[in-house]
């Protein structure tokens, strides 16, 4: 078993229905632990300011003994079950599932990058997971959940 960590976001339909769905989707992969949900404005290309749904965000972690790959491909189908379209980058969504952390994988291929390169710059995945898991470890730079959090929160949105 490996432990992971999967972000999760909404800003379509009935937001808290769909954290529900595929929370309950991901249980099927293995042990499952669903984390706090917090509320946040869409993250939109700098200068944009096109008006967007605001979303709900989580991070939830799973036991699991599916690779990385294999998640990673597994969040892709649930995504597309539930109905998500990909559109354009930052577009609103019905529903978003981002491989966080694989255990102390790293990883970096065309297809996925792990753990992922954006984790340790976003509140949005920094408060829920320093929440559920704040000693979940970077497996690169070596720091916490908790100690990115704190090292974010200093630096501002």
């Amino acid at each position: 078993m490996v432990r992971c960590h999967v972000a999760l976001g909404t800003n379509l339909g009935d937001r808290l229905l769909n954290l529900a769905e595929a929370r309950r989707r991901l249980a099927l992969l293995g042990a499952h632990l669903a984390g706090p949900v917090i509320e946040t404005a869409a993250l939109l290309p700098p200068g944009d300011r096109t008006p967007q749904p605001k979303y709900l965000n989580s991070v939830d972690r799973l036991d699991t003994t599916l690779g990385p790959l294999a998640l990673f491909r597994e969040l892709k189908r649930i995504e597309r079950q539930m109905g998500r379209v990909l559109t354009t980058r930052w577009a609103p969504r019905l529903i978003d599932l981002d491989l966080i952390l694989h255990g102390a994988e790293v990883l970096e291929s065309a297809e996925l990058t792990v753990p992922h390169p954006a984790m340790h710059q976003r509140l949005f995945v920094l408060e829920p997971l320093a929440a559920l898991d704040p000693g979940a470890r970077h497996p690169v730079l070596g720091l916490t959940a908790r100690e990115l959090l704190d090292r974010r929160a200093r630096v501002g949105p």
